[in-house]
């Protein structure tokens, strides 16, 4: 029995302003966690203090990924440089 994946091709990856999406999404995620912050004893009577460790945890891989786009972003230009030389 044949896959899903083996009956068509995979499409090809959408480009768009990468740097700029995951620097967005990463500052809404540091602004969640300042907002949740001064109620973090309201949280955590109720159970939820992990929504605030979570807020902060998708910041902090944000600026991981906001590291690893700008890096791809600078690979993708230097190697479409190469090719017009």
């Amino acid at each position: 029995m044949w896959k899903k994946s083996e009956l068509r091709e995979a499409p090809a990856p959408l480009e768009g302003p990468v740097v700029g999406t995951i620097t967005g999404g990463t500052i809404i995620w540091f602004v969640l966690f300042l907002g949740q912050l001064p109620f973090y004893g309201w949280f955590a009577d109720n159970g939820h203090s992990w929504w605030v460790w979570t807020c902060l945890a998708g910041g902090g891989l944000g600026l991981v990924g906001i590291w690893y786009v700008r890096g791809r972003d600078a690979a993708l230009k230097r190697a479409a440089a190469a090719d017009r030389s």
